[in-house]
């Protein structure tokens, strides 16, 4: 039967009560080990690193040139040249040589003449001028590194410059991690086959090494454990023979499923079963053999979450070091995040700098949403004593990115295309330094950030029922006092979009209505959603009467996900979702999909460069063309000033 969350402890108590347990562990006691210099880079060290020998160990020339004693060219001037005996009072070295014995300066050899078996010199010198002495970069018994220090790669020169061969660091705590699931496969079986509903592929263990691993720890990940007590029980026992931490994945909830807890229960003590945390509630704290395990949800952006609350300290605790904090910046909130009392809960945001104020726009929000990660810049944390943000909030932001990645991002907040995401990548591949972030918020939503100065540009496609025109009939009423330029991007086919085969006969809006076929919708103020309120206007149909009406997507290829699974039996998106899935398309209208630009922003760096491959770019333009229902004929013209 299906177990509620009861007694959800606090991010602060689960973490205080983690660490009391941990620091009366004997897995707690920082183990060491000695490894070549060489091999020694990323590792802790365990004890402090002293010089064996100086460097250098001896004295030598720092330059080409004749090595001589300085008592001997005292008397050398300009008007008074000095002649020195070769080999006799002088001796010529290369850089790097030793020092002759006796001899405790260096000429260079640009600043003599030789004449026969003499050099003239015209200055006298100091003692060891352009000589190396022992000893000049490292004395022996010198300090090379301390303890807990993370070796680099000038680390590891000084070392082997010291004659230090062999270095103690701490041994690298060892991370079980065990997927369950019987609906997994492992990622390469899908080299031969498509999976099949229910199967899903296991890729959790693959980000938790990863993560596990970027902390400094080694990974050792079993096979796919299927949903069984006994076989779970059983997969613990031996990761803790082997592991200094066991992770288990998925199951850590309560379903039917789900045997985690009940597993640890038995094997030996759970601190902590849920946690006043979102995502990430069903996680789970516990200790078998005196060694951490931790029950981390199956959802990807949960699983990523808790590791980072909890797996990463741990490690860092058995390695004796401490976790680089994230940069955070102050931001102002694009949009209101409502939230629920009494959970902290951990929102996605991009990042960008419009009119040098930081702009924070959520970038979804669903335990599930691995993109969600993968695209943000960073997170917001909105306390359990708070409901949440409103627009225009100031908040603090810790970032994933480094904040000059920040700094060249272009924020584009608007209506979604395809074409942005090529657009994205172009820029990234020609202009490495540059970053394009878009946030899907629909057409009006994009030109009121533009208003608001929360974005560079606006992807926009809002068709004037009065007059026929796209965008610039909104673009007028919104900024009469003018400042903003349309720069049309493409033309775009929109249509209806049914499965293939159009199982159930959809021809037009007026088939919306029926009983038998479920809609699925744009989000208010897109481009998308005016155009099907026009056509229902039109045909005289009302929202009441279209099922699905009330369900929102926020991107073309959202809706098309929603055809291809059944979820809806139709969606209003552009042709080249439809093409990219699969599904049959029936066209309705070719709108004009421009960027909405301030005129104040047009000749910024950001702004030049994109401008540059929307224009002159051959590379994007027939990609954009492969993607099926586009018409390219205007791409980077300015349509509106």
């Amino acid at each position: 039967m299906k177990q509620v969350f009861l007694n959800a402890h606090s991010l602060e108590e689960s973490l205080r009560i983690l660490f009391e347990r941990l620091r009366l562990s004997s897995c707690c006691t920082l183990q060491h080990e000695i490894v070549k210099v060489q091999e020694s880079l990323g590792r802790i060290t365990a004890s402090p690193v002293f010089a064996k020998y100086s460097s250098p160990f001896y004295h030598s020339a720092a330059m080409d040139g004749y090595a001589v004693k300085f008592v001997d060219t005292i008397t050398a001037s300009e008007k008074s040249p000095l002649h020195l005996k070769l080999n006799h009072d002088a001796v010529y070295v290369d850089t790097g040589d030793p020092l002759p014995a006796g001899f405790n300066a260096v000429i260079m050899i640009e600043d003599v003449n030789l004449s026969g078996n003499y050099i003239e010199i015209y200055n006298s010198v100091t003692p060891y001028q352009h000589v190396r002495t022992i000893g000049e970069d490292i004395v022996a018994t010198e300090l090379i590194i301390p303890e807990n220090h993370k070796i680099r790669a000038i680390d590891i020169g000084a070392m082997l410059a010291s004659g230090i061969l062999d270095v103690t660091v701490r041994k690298k705590p060892v991370v079980a991690i065990i997927p369950t699931g019987s609906e997994l496969i492992e990622p390469e079986e899908i080299r031969q086959r498509q999976p099949k509903p229910p199967e899903i592929v296991e890729y959790n263990s693959a980000m938790l090494a990863g993560l596990a691993e970027e902390s400094g720890a080694e990974t050792i990940r079993f096979g796919i454990t299927k949903d069984s007590p006994e076989i779970i029980k059983k997969t613990i026992k031996d990761a803790l023979k082997i592991s200094d931490i066991v992770i288990v994945n998925a199951g850590s909830g309560r379903g039917s499923e789900d045997f985690t807890l009940s597993a640890l229960k038995e094997l030996g003590e759970v601190l902590v079963s849920s946690i006043s945390i979102k995502p990430g509630k069903p996680m789970i704290i516990g200790f078998v053999n005196d060694k951490p395990v931790f029950g981390i949800p199956g959802y990807p952006v949960s699983a990523f979450l808790t590791f980072e609350l909890f797996v990463k300290p741990v490690i860092a605790r058995l390695l004796g070091t401490t976790i680089k904090e994230n940069e955070v910046i102050e931001a102002i909130l694009s949009r209101q995040i409502s939230s629920q009392l009494g959970v902290d809960e951990y929102i996605r945001v991009k990042v960008g700098v419009v009119d040098g104020k930081y702009i924070a726009t959520p970038a979804g929000r669903g335990a599930g949403l691995l993109m969600s990660v993968v695209r943000a810049d960073g997170f917001i944390s909105i306390p359990s004593s708070s409901e949440g943000y409103t627009s225009g909030s100031k908040v603090k932001v810790q970032l994933f990115r480094d904040i000059d990645e920040i700094k060249n991002t272009i924020v584009c907040i608007g209506s979604h295309d395809n074409s942005l995401d090529i657009l994205a990548n172009i820029l990234k591949k020609n202009y490495p330094e540059l970053s394009l972030s878009s946030a899907h918020v629909g057409s009006m939503g994009g030109l009121m950030a533009l208003k608001k100065s929360e974005a560079h540009i606006a992807g926009t496609h809002l068709l004037d029922d009065k007059t026929g025109e796209y965008n610039v009939p909104f673009v007028k009423r919104l900024f009469p006092e003018g400042g903003i330029a349309l720069i049309n991007l493409v033309y775009r086919q929109q249509g209806l979009l049914v499965k293939k085969g159009n199982p159930k006969k959809i021809l037009g809006f007026k088939d919306l209505s029926r009983d038998d076929v479920i809609f699925i919708n744009r989000q208010s103020g897109s481009g998308t959603r005016l155009l099907l309120d026009k056509h229902l206007r039109d045909s005289g149909i009302s929202p009441q009467e279209v099922k699905g009406y009330e369900k929102e997507e926020y991107t073309h290829m959202a809706v098309a996900s929603a055809v291809l699974s059944g979820i809806a039996d139709a969606g209003l998106a552009i042709y080249s979702s439809a093409k990219a899935l699969g599904l049959d398309f029936i066209p309705v209208a070719s709108e004009r999909y421009d960027l909405a630009i301030p005129l104040r922003f047009m000749e910024t760096h950001l702004i030049q460069m994109l401008l540059n491959i929307i224009r002159f770019d051959n590379e994007f333009r027939e990609f954009v063309l492969s993607l099926g229902g586009y018409d390219v004929r205007d791409m980077g013209k300015t349509l509106f000033l």
